[in-house]
């Protein structure tokens, strides 16, 4: 499961690397992906190591051993002959057999800061990392953004202190809805949304925390709830 980036990446490294023998340089991945800076380029190769497409050779500058290639790309046992960038390999152990993951799309969400679970925080609108969403969580139509929980209000519906959750943009939300809510037009949080005539209440999913009311005109929707990530 590649995002487009990472995907982009990939087939730009075999095809140097069977074209020139040579690995590209940071500099010319960055432009061939049209990255602002290298760090994107760092990421990405961080992101196909751990899923296993590539491997960094320790004590070699820019070595970088293609272990596998997706099926869009040719991969599968009998196809792909793993090949190393920039030296060979520093012993002949034979490698693992690695079977192809089913690619099945990702897509890279901002991580658009914090949001609390518990009391509200400043509302944060600028994107401080990203992360892969795979894109059977996300909606056919509108714009999504993810957010780092902070706090703990919201356990008792699985969503614990550290997770990140996928929000679909929106300014409408149904009762029961889990959204982010923009309290009077500066501090955001995470709560269950239910209406109440001309009043909205904030309700936590933690006995701990108390319901909070508000006149319709302190709280904007900003979003609903439609996934989540957790790191273990």
């Amino acid at each position: 499961m590649l995002t487009k980036k990472q995907l982009q990446l990939l087939e730009f490294i075999h095809k140097r690397l069977q074209k020139d023998g040579v690995p590209p340089s940071f500099d010319e991945m960055k432009v061939a992906l049209d990255l602002r800076s290298k760090s994107g380029i760092h990421r990405l190769i961080t992101a196909l190591e751990e899923r296993g497409f590539i491997r960094r050779l320790a004590h070699r500058a820019r070595a970088i051993e293609v272990i596998r290639l997706p099926d869009s790309l040719g991969g599968g046992q009998d196809s792909f002959a793993p090949q190393v960038i920039s030296g060979g390999k520093s012993d002949s152990a034979p490698e693992p057999e690695l079977k192809p993951a089913p690619n099945t799309g990702a897509t890279e969400l901002a991580v658009m800061g914090r949001i609390a679970a518990g009391v509200p925080i400043e509302a944060i609108s600028q994107a401080s990392a990203h992360v892969a969403v795979p894109n059977g969580m996300l909606s056919s139509s509108g714009e999504h953004f993810a957010l780092e929980v902070r706090g703990d209000s919201m356990v008792d519906a699985g969503i614990n202190d550290g997770d990140v959750v996928v929000i679909h943009e929106t300014a409408a939300a149904d009762n029961g809805d889990i959204v982010v809510a923009l309290v009077e037009g500066h501090e955001a949080t995470l709560k269950r949304y239910v209406r109440s005539g001309r009043m909205i209440e904030l309700q936590a999913a933690n006995p701990a925390y108390p319901t909070q009311t508000y006149a319709e005109d302190q709280v904007k929707v900003q979003g609903r709830l439609v996934g989540l990530i957790r790191t273990y």
